[in-house]
């Protein structure tokens, strides 16, 4: 804990203190601390929408939008949809790449991952790509404190083993003391004995320390919204849960939300027949799971047995309802300091997660499953009216009891992607945008690659077809249509034992994939990991799935279609 304390100027040393939970020391501090915290802007700020307003960021590891306020009819997570009732969603979201480490470096950043040049998760984009600043960075330097609990950037080598501290934060972020169970063998199985399973509902009070990391992270996070209460000072406070993250590990309670005999197998378990085999992810991950492991299923496309495949839903919808129960926790004591009105929150996942579809499991592609996520801005005042201090806007409600049917209060069918989140949170929060990137930025501290998407927030369902027409980010524009860009690696044109998670200097091919209302469009082309250059004269493989169609994208039609002009876009894109 002492290296937190050269950084506690910023934010007070009084403050500073609190938030890590250390005894405060004499009254005499405390007016340096006012004095350290009575901070302006550093750049010329815009009045925005949520002007001075807090932020509480919540992203979610691995959550696809598996939730009633999309439309979901099976699982129960009236937190989330509650908050959704009270915000601008976003029902086409995309990740930039759909597994951890890339997708959090990308949105925290504002930059693409060939432009933080993170494929994995063995590189530091400062030292590997380019000293950018970041998200909670940028609002640290706008007099904010910067606070991270739990997963928010991925730990490890691709956060400089610091989760990019001192930089993003203001005091050293919390990681809950459970972590390191979290591939323990903590699943009792029906002999009685502990196994490291995909599929875990456990008894928490037999888990090490009586506790789940998600539950530590809540009580971390509610500690921390007393102690800025307390201080009244402005903050950004980023909270990262692990579930539904495998293993599937939650209390075993909520498995009764979900009969077994109610869950069904994905609409389309099977993989499709003209799928590239280099766009095809062999879930190895989940393979290395005991119960998995024991199944002995075939390498590469198994097929797990349905009845396994229904459990493993099962457990994924369980996982769900337990993280709402934490989300709900969360909001609820953002009522109880009274800072409802003046926060806004933002609710987001890094990537989806495959549960059967395509033969599929985990991420590690470019589908909509791996790709799409849950996005979500309330802003008091904008997506709701003003909220009167003291008003509970986010009233726990159990999952094992309620039932809603609440509808967001605004949702927009437009196309976004994760990396506008920066822009998008700076505009909400009136601080000055930072500037659209140039075509090489790597010199380049402060810029983004994503525009804000505040200007979509008034979008209803109505609008649709007018909002295909208006479009102003080049970077993601084409003949006015608004378009997602994802991409993943591979080391081979067959899926390999490192498919999945292919190390930098074992990429071999890059499948570059553009989403837009209408189509998936993808393109697997020859890349040299060591220029990090695509060339797009090289395609070994493609696919294009036409939406209304094909919702699903079971049926490629890219051998069937001429597709010159997708094939433009891509490359624009990429030229800028």
């Amino acid at each position: 804990m002492a290296a937190a304390y050269p950084s506690c100027a910023a934010a007070g040393l009084c403050l500073c203190l609190c938030l890590l939970g250390l005894p405060r020391g004499a009254s005499a501090f405390a007016p340096e601390a006012a004095a350290a915290t009575r901070r302006l802007h550093t750049r010329g700020a815009a009045v925005g929408p949520g002007d001075g307003m807090n932020v509480l960021f919540i992203v979610v590891d691995d959550l696809r939008p598996l939730l009633g306020c999309y439309g979901d009819k099976v699982v129960k997570s009236p937190n989330i949809d509650q908050l959704a009732s009270q915000s601008v969603v976003f029902s086409n979201a995309y990740a930039q790449q759909a597994v951890c480490a890339p997708s959090r470096v990308s949105f925290l950043t504002g930059r693409r991952p060939d432009t933080t040049r993170l494929y994995d998760f063995y590189s530091y984009w400062r030292v590997h790509a380019g000293n950018y600043s970041t998200m909670p960075q940028y609002f640290k330097e706008n007099g904010y404190v910067t606070l991270s609990v739990g997963k928010v950037f991925h730990p490890g080598v691709s956060s400089n083993y610091s989760d990019d501290y001192p930089y993003s934060w203001s005091i050293p972020p919390f990681h809950p003391s459970t972590e390191k169970y979290e591939n323990d063998k903590t699943c009792r199985g029906k002999d009685g004995k502990l196994y490291a399973n995909l599929v875990c509902p456990v008894d928490v009070t037999e888990m090490p320390s009586g506790t789940l990391p998600d539950i530590q992270s809540t009580e971390e996070a509610i500690r921390l919204l007393n102690v800025m209460k307390t201080n009244k000072q402005k903050f950004f406070l980023a909270v990262g849960y692990h579930k539904p993250h495998i293993p599937l590990r939650y209390p075993q309670e909520f498995l009764k939300l979900y009969p077994l005999e109610n869950i069904t197998l994905a609409p389309d378990p099977w993989v499709p027949e003209k799928l590239p085999s280099v766009a095809y992810n062999p879930w190895m991950d989940i393979r290395q799971r005991d119960d998995v492991e024991a199944l002995n299923v075939s390498f590469p496309y198994g097929p797990l047995p349905d009845d396994f495949q229904r459990q493993i839903r099962q457990s994924y919808y369980a996982a769900v309802s337990y993280l709402d129960m934490q989300v709900g926790l969360l909001l609820n004591a953002l009522d109880d300091v009274g800072l409802s009105n003046s926060t806004i929150v933002v609710f987001t996942a890094d990537h989806g997660w495959s549960l059967g579809e395509h033969g599929e499991w985990a991420k590690y592609s470019n589908f909509d499953v791996a790709t799409r996520v849950p996005l979500m801005f309330y802003v008091p005042g904008m997506t709701t009216s003003s909220v009167s201090q003291g008003e509970r806007v986010f009233p726990y409600l159990d999952p094992f009891s309620h039932i809603l049917s609440l509808v967001p209060q605004g949702r927009s069918k437009k196309v976004v992607e994760l990396v506008s989140l920066f822009s998008t949170l700076a505009e909400l929060a009136g601080l000055q945008v930072p500037p659209v990137c140039p075509e090489t930025s790597f010199h380049v501290a402060l810029c983004t690659e994503g525009a804000s998407i505040v200007q979509y927030f008034n979008a209803s369902e109505e609008k649709v077809e007018e909002e295909k027409d208006v479009c102003d980010d080049t970077y993601r524009c084409f003949n006015e249509e608004p378009v997602a860009f994802s991409q993943y690696p591979r080391p081979a044109d067959t899926p390999q034992w490192n498919s999945d998670k292919p190390k930098l200097k074992d990429i071999r091919i890059m499948g570059y994939s553009m989403r837009t209302i209408d189509y998936r469009y993808t393109v697997w082309v020859q890349f040299n990991p060591n220029n990090f250059s695509a060339n797009f004269e090289d395609v070994h493989a493609g696919e294009l799935y036409m939406v209304e169609t094909d919702p699903n994208q079971d049926y490629n039609i890219y051998n069937n279609t001429s597709h010159g002009c997708f094939f433009k876009k891509i490359l624009g894109f990429l030229k800028h």
